[in-house]
Protein backbone atom coordinates (compact mmCIF):
# COMPACT_ATOMS: atom_id res chain seq x y z
CA UNK A 1 0.00 0.00 0.00
CA UNK A 2 1.42 3.40 -0.99
CA UNK A 3 1.51 6.41 1.32
CA UNK A 4 -1.39 8.23 -0.33
CA UNK A 5 -3.53 5.10 -0.49
CA UNK A 6 -2.87 4.56 3.20
CA UNK A 7 -3.83 8.13 4.11
CA UNK A 8 -7.00 8.07 2.02
CA UNK A 9 -8.15 4.69 3.30
CA UNK A 10 -7.44 5.09 7.02
CA UNK A 11 -7.21 8.80 7.81
CA UNK A 12 -9.50 10.57 5.34
CA UNK A 13 -12.67 9.55 7.14
CA UNK A 14 -15.55 11.52 8.69
CA UNK A 15 -15.00 9.88 12.09
CA UNK A 16 -11.78 11.87 12.33
CA UNK A 17 -13.58 15.19 11.76
CA UNK A 18 -16.07 15.40 14.66
CA UNK A 19 -14.92 18.81 15.88
CA UNK A 20 -14.29 22.24 14.42
CA UNK A 21 -14.78 22.69 10.69
CA UNK A 22 -11.84 23.63 8.47
CA UNK A 23 -11.80 26.02 5.55
CA UNK A 24 -9.62 23.38 3.87
CA UNK A 25 -8.91 20.00 5.43
CA UNK A 26 -6.52 17.12 4.71
CA UNK A 27 -5.35 16.48 1.16
CA UNK A 28 -3.60 19.71 0.19
CA UNK A 29 -0.15 21.06 1.07
CA UNK A 30 -1.64 22.82 4.08
CA UNK A 31 -4.90 22.88 5.97
CA UNK A 32 -6.66 26.23 6.26
CA UNK A 33 -8.03 26.89 9.74
CA UNK A 34 -10.26 29.73 10.86
CA UNK A 35 -9.94 30.88 14.48
CA UNK A 36 -13.08 32.56 15.89
CA UNK A 37 -13.06 36.32 16.37
CA UNK A 38 -11.47 37.49 19.63
CA UNK A 39 -9.93 34.08 20.30
CA UNK A 40 -6.32 32.93 20.40
CA UNK A 41 -4.93 29.71 18.99
CA UNK A 42 -3.42 27.36 21.61
CA UNK A 43 -0.91 24.89 20.16
CA UNK A 44 0.87 21.97 21.84
CA UNK A 45 3.27 19.40 20.35
CA UNK A 46 4.15 15.95 21.68
CA UNK A 47 6.31 13.14 20.36
CA UNK A 48 5.69 9.56 21.50
CA UNK A 49 8.40 6.97 20.94
CA UNK A 50 7.97 3.21 20.97
CA UNK A 51 9.61 1.68 24.03
CA UNK A 52 9.62 5.03 25.85
CA UNK A 53 6.00 6.22 25.89
CA UNK A 54 4.25 2.99 24.95
CA UNK A 55 5.04 -0.67 24.37
CA UNK A 56 5.77 -1.55 20.75
CA UNK A 57 3.45 -4.55 20.95
CA UNK A 58 0.54 -2.72 22.54
CA UNK A 59 -2.64 -2.92 20.46
CA UNK A 60 -2.47 -0.12 17.91
CA UNK A 61 -5.85 1.31 18.92
CA UNK A 62 -4.57 1.71 22.50
CA UNK A 63 -1.44 3.49 21.28
CA UNK A 64 -3.54 5.95 19.28
CA UNK A 65 -5.96 6.65 22.12
CA UNK A 66 -3.15 7.24 24.60
CA UNK A 67 -1.17 9.59 22.36
CA UNK A 68 -4.09 11.78 21.29
CA UNK A 69 -5.54 12.02 24.80
CA UNK A 70 -2.17 13.07 26.22
CA UNK A 71 -1.87 15.83 23.62
CA UNK A 72 -5.41 17.12 24.12
CA UNK A 73 -4.81 17.24 27.87
CA UNK A 74 -2.39 20.14 27.30
CA UNK A 75 -5.22 22.11 25.71
CA UNK A 76 -7.49 21.33 28.65
CA UNK A 77 -4.86 22.63 31.07
CA UNK A 78 -4.85 26.01 29.34
CA UNK A 79 -8.65 26.24 29.26
CA UNK A 80 -8.70 25.84 25.47
CA UNK A 81 -11.46 24.19 23.46
CA UNK A 82 -9.97 21.43 21.27
CA UNK A 83 -10.30 22.14 17.56
CA UNK A 84 -7.75 20.37 15.32
CA UNK A 85 -4.68 18.18 15.40
CA UNK A 86 -1.91 17.17 13.01
CA UNK A 87 -0.53 13.64 13.07
CA UNK A 88 2.97 12.60 11.98
CA UNK A 89 3.16 8.82 11.98
CA UNK A 90 6.46 6.98 11.48
CA UNK A 91 6.23 3.18 11.29
CA UNK A 92 8.40 0.30 10.09
CA UNK A 93 5.90 -0.83 7.45
CA UNK A 94 2.41 -0.11 6.19
CA UNK A 95 0.79 -3.07 7.92
CA UNK A 96 -2.88 -2.79 6.97
CA UNK A 97 -4.25 -4.50 10.09
CA UNK A 98 -2.07 -2.35 12.40
CA UNK A 99 -2.98 0.92 10.63
CA UNK A 100 -6.67 0.02 10.63
CA UNK A 101 -6.59 -0.60 14.39
CA UNK A 102 -4.61 2.62 14.95
CA UNK A 103 -7.12 4.59 12.88
CA UNK A 104 -10.04 3.16 14.84
CA UNK A 105 -8.48 4.10 18.17
CA UNK A 106 -7.62 7.56 16.84
CA UNK A 107 -11.20 8.04 15.63
CA UNK A 108 -12.65 6.99 18.99
CA UNK A 109 -10.46 9.44 20.89
CA UNK A 110 -11.04 12.25 18.38
CA UNK A 111 -14.78 11.87 18.80
CA UNK A 112 -14.50 11.75 22.60
CA UNK A 113 -12.48 15.00 22.54
CA UNK A 114 -14.40 16.65 19.66
CA UNK A 115 -11.18 17.35 17.77
CA UNK A 116 -10.61 17.05 14.02
CA UNK A 117 -7.62 15.75 12.06
CA UNK A 118 -6.28 18.62 9.96
CA UNK A 119 -3.34 16.90 8.31
CA UNK A 120 0.09 15.46 8.95
CA UNK A 121 2.59 13.07 7.43
CA UNK A 122 3.45 9.37 7.22
CA UNK A 123 6.90 7.94 6.72
CA UNK A 124 8.88 4.74 7.18
CA UNK A 125 11.17 4.24 10.18
CA UNK A 126 11.17 3.21 13.84
CA UNK A 127 7.68 3.52 15.34
CA UNK A 128 7.01 7.02 16.67
CA UNK A 129 4.07 9.40 16.71
CA UNK A 130 4.05 13.19 16.81
CA UNK A 131 0.82 15.07 17.45
CA UNK A 132 0.32 18.81 17.22
CA UNK A 133 -2.92 19.66 19.04
CA UNK A 134 -4.64 22.97 18.44
CA UNK A 135 -7.54 24.69 20.17
CA UNK A 136 -8.84 28.13 20.88
CA UNK A 137 -9.38 30.23 23.96
CA UNK A 138 -10.91 33.72 24.34
CA UNK A 139 -8.30 36.46 24.31
CA UNK A 140 -6.92 37.00 27.81
CA UNK A 141 -8.50 33.87 29.31
CA UNK A 142 -5.80 31.22 28.82
CA UNK A 143 -4.72 29.71 32.15
CA UNK A 144 -0.95 29.75 32.56
CA UNK A 145 1.40 28.38 35.21
CA UNK A 146 2.53 31.77 36.50
CA UNK A 147 -0.50 33.27 38.27
CA UNK A 148 -0.73 31.41 41.58
CA UNK A 149 -1.21 33.69 44.58
CA UNK A 150 -0.11 33.09 48.16
CA UNK A 151 -2.95 31.51 50.10
CA UNK A 152 -4.61 29.85 47.10
CA UNK A 153 -5.94 26.35 47.57
CA UNK A 154 -4.21 23.66 45.49
CA UNK A 155 -6.67 21.25 43.88
CA UNK A 156 -6.48 18.20 41.64
CA UNK A 157 -9.12 16.49 39.55
CA UNK A 158 -9.92 12.78 39.63
CA UNK A 159 -7.55 10.37 41.35
CA UNK A 160 -3.77 10.12 41.21
CA UNK A 161 -1.43 7.18 40.76
CA UNK A 162 -3.76 4.98 38.71
CA UNK A 163 -1.78 5.31 35.49
CA UNK A 164 1.49 4.33 37.15
CA UNK A 165 -0.17 1.24 38.57
CA UNK A 166 -1.73 0.51 35.19
CA UNK A 167 1.70 0.71 33.59
CA UNK A 168 2.93 -1.86 36.09
CA UNK A 169 0.11 -4.20 35.04
CA UNK A 170 0.77 -3.64 31.34
CA UNK A 171 4.43 -4.47 31.79
CA UNK A 172 3.18 -7.99 32.49
CA UNK A 173 0.26 -8.03 30.02
CA UNK A 174 0.52 -5.43 27.25
CA UNK A 175 -3.09 -5.84 26.10
CA UNK A 176 -4.60 -5.50 29.59
CA UNK A 177 -7.98 -3.77 29.77
CA UNK A 178 -8.64 -3.57 33.53
CA UNK A 179 -9.53 -0.23 35.13
CA UNK A 180 -5.98 0.76 36.07
CA UNK A 181 -4.52 -0.24 32.68
CA UNK A 182 -7.17 1.82 30.93
CA UNK A 183 -6.06 4.82 32.96
CA UNK A 184 -2.63 4.34 31.36
CA UNK A 185 -3.67 3.83 27.72
CA UNK A 186 -6.97 5.72 27.67
CA UNK A 187 -6.71 8.77 29.97
CA UNK A 188 -9.52 11.33 29.99
CA UNK A 189 -8.51 14.94 29.21
CA UNK A 190 -10.43 17.23 31.57
CA UNK A 191 -11.67 19.52 28.81
CA UNK A 192 -14.87 20.81 30.42
CA UNK A 193 -13.13 21.52 33.74
CA UNK A 194 -10.34 23.43 32.01
CA UNK A 195 -12.85 25.68 30.26
CA UNK A 196 -14.81 26.24 33.48
CA UNK A 197 -11.61 27.31 35.22
CA UNK A 198 -11.10 30.25 32.84
CA UNK A 199 -11.06 33.51 34.82
CA UNK A 200 -11.20 31.46 38.04
CA UNK A 201 -8.04 29.38 38.45
CA UNK A 202 -4.91 31.44 39.00
CA UNK A 203 -2.62 28.73 37.54
CA UNK A 204 -3.09 25.28 36.03
CA UNK A 205 -1.31 22.38 34.32
CA UNK A 206 -1.90 18.72 33.61
CA UNK A 207 -0.05 16.05 35.55
CA UNK A 208 2.24 14.16 33.20
CA UNK A 209 5.54 13.83 35.11
CA UNK A 210 4.19 13.40 38.64
CA UNK A 211 2.36 15.75 41.02
CA UNK A 212 5.42 16.96 42.91
CA UNK A 213 7.43 17.75 39.80
CA UNK A 214 4.58 19.29 37.85
CA UNK A 215 3.30 21.39 40.76
CA UNK A 216 6.88 22.59 41.07
CA UNK A 217 6.54 24.21 37.63
CA UNK A 218 3.62 26.29 38.93
CA UNK A 219 5.52 27.23 42.08
CA UNK A 220 8.62 28.28 40.15
CA UNK A 221 6.66 30.29 37.57
CA UNK A 222 4.53 31.93 40.28
CA UNK A 223 7.42 32.52 42.74
CA UNK A 224 5.69 30.86 45.67
CA UNK A 225 5.78 27.65 47.69
CA UNK A 226 3.31 25.00 48.76
CA UNK A 227 2.30 22.91 51.74
CA UNK A 228 0.53 19.64 50.85
CA UNK A 229 -1.27 17.21 53.15
CA UNK A 230 -0.31 13.59 52.47
CA UNK A 231 -3.58 12.19 53.79
CA UNK A 232 -5.59 14.33 51.34
CA UNK A 233 -4.16 12.77 48.17
CA UNK A 234 -7.06 11.34 46.13
CA UNK A 235 -6.40 7.60 45.81
CA UNK A 236 -8.86 5.37 43.97
CA UNK A 237 -10.25 2.18 45.49
CA UNK A 238 -8.77 0.25 42.55
CA UNK A 239 -5.28 1.59 43.27
CA UNK A 240 -5.49 0.88 46.99
CA UNK A 241 -6.64 -2.68 46.35
CA UNK A 242 -3.74 -3.26 43.95
CA UNK A 243 -0.75 -1.91 45.90
CA UNK A 244 0.17 -0.99 49.46
CA UNK A 245 -0.77 2.40 50.91
CA UNK A 246 2.85 3.47 50.79
CA UNK A 247 3.20 2.49 47.13
CA UNK A 248 -0.13 4.14 46.27
CA UNK A 249 1.06 7.42 47.75
CA UNK A 250 4.36 7.18 45.89
CA UNK A 251 2.51 6.60 42.61
CA UNK A 252 0.21 9.55 43.35
CA UNK A 253 3.08 11.92 44.10
CA UNK A 254 5.62 10.68 41.61
CA UNK A 255 4.08 8.31 39.04
CA UNK A 256 2.75 10.77 36.49
CA UNK A 257 0.74 10.32 33.30
CA UNK A 258 -2.64 10.53 35.01
CA UNK A 259 -3.27 13.67 32.92
CA UNK A 260 -5.46 15.11 35.67
CA UNK A 261 -5.50 18.87 36.19
CA UNK A 262 -3.63 20.46 39.08
CA UNK A 263 -4.64 24.07 39.67
CA UNK A 264 -4.60 26.88 42.20
CA UNK A 265 -7.82 28.62 43.13
CA UNK A 266 -8.84 31.48 45.42
CA UNK A 267 -10.45 30.04 48.55
CA UNK A 268 -13.85 31.64 47.91
CA UNK A 269 -14.19 29.65 44.67
CA UNK A 270 -13.83 26.20 46.29
CA UNK A 271 -17.59 25.72 46.70
CA UNK A 272 -18.48 26.74 43.10
CA UNK A 273 -15.70 24.48 41.81
CA UNK A 274 -17.01 21.54 43.80
CA UNK A 275 -20.56 22.22 42.57
CA UNK A 276 -19.38 22.22 38.95
CA UNK A 277 -17.36 19.07 39.49
CA UNK A 278 -20.36 17.32 41.03
CA UNK A 279 -22.43 18.21 37.96
CA UNK A 280 -19.73 16.54 35.84
CA UNK A 281 -19.39 13.51 38.13
CA UNK A 282 -15.71 14.43 38.50
CA UNK A 283 -14.11 14.45 41.97
CA UNK A 284 -12.06 17.51 42.92
CA UNK A 285 -9.77 17.40 45.93
CA UNK A 286 -8.07 20.18 47.87
CA UNK A 287 -4.60 18.89 48.74
CA UNK A 288 -2.88 21.96 50.17
CA UNK A 289 -2.22 25.69 49.99
CA UNK A 290 0.33 27.94 48.36
CA UNK A 291 2.62 29.86 50.70
CA UNK A 292 5.26 32.58 50.73
CA UNK A 293 7.97 30.09 51.75
CA UNK A 294 9.50 28.69 48.56
CA UNK A 295 9.60 24.96 47.86
CA UNK A 296 7.07 22.17 48.18
CA UNK A 297 6.55 20.54 51.58
CA UNK A 298 4.40 17.47 52.17
CA UNK A 299 3.09 16.87 55.67
CA UNK A 300 1.95 13.74 57.48
CA UNK A 301 -1.27 13.98 59.48
CA UNK A 302 0.80 14.01 62.70
CA UNK A 303 2.70 17.10 61.56
CA UNK A 304 5.85 15.32 60.43
CA UNK A 305 7.51 16.17 57.13
CA UNK A 306 7.32 13.62 54.32
CA UNK A 307 10.09 13.40 51.71
CA UNK A 308 8.97 12.53 48.16
CA UNK A 309 10.91 11.76 44.96
CA UNK A 310 10.87 14.39 42.24
CA UNK A 311 8.97 12.77 39.38
CA UNK A 312 9.85 11.51 35.93
CA UNK A 313 13.03 12.79 34.25
CA UNK A 314 13.11 12.85 30.44
CA UNK A 315 16.93 12.84 30.32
Amino acid sequence: MGEFDLIKRYFDRPELRPGSAMALGPGDDCALLQVPFKHQLAVSSDTFVSGVHFFADMPANQIAQRCLAASVSDLAAMGAAPAWFNLCLTMPSADAAWVDSFSQGLSAQAQACAISLAGGDTTQGPLSISIHAMGWVPVGQAITRSGAQIGDVIMVSGSLGDSAAGLQIMQRQHGASDTLSKRFWNPTPRIALGQWLRNKATACLDISDGLVQDLGHILTASNCGADLQLQDLPLSAELQSHVSQSQARDYALNGGEDFELCFTLPVHLIAPAQAFAQSQDLPLTAIGRTSAKLGCRIWHGDGGLFTAPQGYQHF
